[in-house]
């Protein structure tokens, strides 16, 4: 067994408040959280938590060994920082959150690159669309799209927009006709994308806005398909069920090799802003210093 990871494990179990979001947040199985626990106490003799068919609580050793796990894994980090800083060059664990597909698409295929650049860092990615706290999860950098944190301990570094393209497949454009405004809109099949509650995007699953030669535009707009998966609106798409609005990123390839074609190139789609995020405290380290200066020359907005 593992200490540190067991412990760790059991750290976010407490924190999280159940074994399956546990899980999802180690990047582990529940069956594997669920080792780790059984483990820890076997090693231990005591029970940590008491378990019931509807939810779990600390026995009273639990709740004083998860004050202590805190300290050790802390002392641990610290450690860790204080090797790093002594040796003067990118090493150890890097933790980086990002939105599944600029994650996906962009931030996967650089992570080769950064490799073979800096080998003696292990990269510890989690993609979710989801606001993680990077303080509270203890990551060391993130991708943030959209209105930023108020935490003035992160330091926020502009990347360059996120933008979508308006397009359909070339199947779909034959049988139903292509589109030469906005209002033609209104007539065709438009997939949405799912916007969780209170994003600032949620509207764009009944209204599409465009910016044009006559100012800003919102069409109403239907469809046979609303779906919370990037990936499973770019299939359909692809699959010619209708139009889409995707982000760049996922799309380009398709564009140039005519599988999608892009439409009303006169009108301008919304965009949302992006940034790097990072623990002002952590940057003195060489591996989050050595990430951010290659996410920024890849991705960086010119300062004005």
């Amino acid at each position: 067994m593992d200490l540190f990871q067991a412990m760790t494990v059991y750290v976010k179990v407490v924190e999280t408040g159940s074994m399956t979001a546990a899980a999802r947040e180690c990047g582990l199985s529940t069956t594997m959280v669920g080792n780790h626990l059984r483990a820890l106490e076997q090693r231990l003799g005591v029970s940590l938590l008491q378990r019931t068919t509807r939810r779990q609580r600390l026995t009273e050793f639990g709740q004083a060994y998860y004050q202590r796990c805190l300290e050790v894994l802390g002392l641990v980090a610290d450690s860790e920082q204080l090797a790093e800083q002594a040796l003067g060059e990118p090493i150890g664990t890097l933790r980086i959150t990002a939105p599944l597909t600029f994650g996906s698409e962009r931030l996967s295929p650089a992570l080769c690159e950064f490799s073979r650049r800096h080998p003696k860092i292990r990269l510890d990615v989690v993609l979710t669309n989801q606001r993680v706290d990077l303080l509270d999860n203890g990551f060391d950098v993130g991708v943030r799209m959209g209105s930023l944190p108020s935490s003035s301990r992160l330091v926020a570094r502009a990347l360059h927009d996120y933008t979508l393209t308006l397009c359909a497949a070339p199947d779909y454009l034959a049988r139903r006709g292509t589109p030469v405004c906005p209002q033609d809109l209104e007539s065709h099949d438009c997939l949405a994308f799912a916007y969780l509650a209170g994003d600032d995007w949620s509207a764009t699953q009944t209204h599409w806005p465009f910016s044009g030669p006559e100012g800003e535009v919102r069409v109403p707009v239907s469809g046979s398909l609303t779906i919370n998966s990037s990936a499973g609106l770019y299939q359909a798409a692809r699959a010619g069920m209708g139009i889409v609005m995707m982000p760049d990123a996922l799309v380009e390839q398709d564009l140039r090799e005519g599988r999608l074609v892009a439409l009303l190139p006169a009108y301008r789609l919304p965009s949302r802003p992006m940034h790097l995020i990072y623990p002002q405290e952590r940057y003195r380290l060489p591996k989050l210093r050595s990430f951010v200066d290659y996410a920024l020359g890849l991705w960086g907005r010119p300062a004005p």
